[in-house]
């Protein structure tokens, strides 16, 4: 599992992972308005789906936007319900 980036110029956040079926990356678009990440849409490459990559890639997430102080709003569905499953990381959503 790589280290999650921000790839500001394409406005999307990206890790690098290792699956069952190979290599693959999961990643969030975003937008951003004010100050505050909306999480527009998180995806998982096909090797890395049903393998909790992107679950780990949500915790990588939301750590990330802790440390640095980011607030976020997520919008994509998965996003949305990670956040209701894991109320500890309430304190990074705006």
């Amino acid at each position: 599992m790589g280290d999650l980036r921000d790839d500001g110029a394409d406005q999307r956040f990206v890790q690098d992972f290792e699956g069952e079926n190979g290599a693959g990356q999961v990643w969030a678009d975003y937008a951003v308005r004010d100050g505050v990440h909306f999480i527009l849409h998180v995806e998982a490459e096909p090797s890395l789906r049903g393998t909790g990559a992107a679950g780990r890639f949500m915790q990588a997430l939301a750590d990330h936007a802790r440390q640095d102080g980011l607030k976020l709003v997520p919008r994509c569905s998965y996003a949305v319900a990670w956040f209701r499953r894991h109320a500890d990381y309430a304190d990074v959503l705006a």
